[in-house]
């Protein structure tokens, strides 16, 4: 028995497509309310450059916005600064290790 056409069983990408695009166009449309011009284009040039980042970024400013911690409009001044504290917060720092032992088993010269 086939299924009528929209309504497949399982997961529909489409419909899935169509969810998260709405999600999206609904974020971004909080955004621009929250956050002023100059702000909105920092954080879509962090998009580009840094999506995870961003993304965490955006969902700390709604949540920020949803708690009545964000009055008024966000400026580009307390984007920065957030930027800075999330940077802060999730610094990685990586070490390189040199092992000179390996190196010196290895030569060029035998061939």
């Amino acid at each position: 028995m086939n299924a009528p056409m929209g309504f497949e069983g399982g997961s529909n990408p489409e419909k899935a497509r169509e969810m998260a695009e709405k999600q999206e166009n609904a974020i971004n449309q909080m955004l621009s309310q929250i956050l002023e011009q100059p702000a909105l284009v920092r954080l879509s040039n962090l998009a580009a450059a840094k999506p995870e980042k961003a993304q965490l970024v955006q969902q700390t400013i709604i949540n920020m916005a949803k708690r009545g911690q964000i009055v008024g409009r966000m400026s580009d001044e307390s984007l920065k600064a957030l930027l800075e504290k999330v940077s802060e917060q999730t610094h990685k720092t990586t070490t390189v290790k040199f092992d000179r032992r390996r190196v010196a088993l290895d030569s060029d010269d035998e061939y």
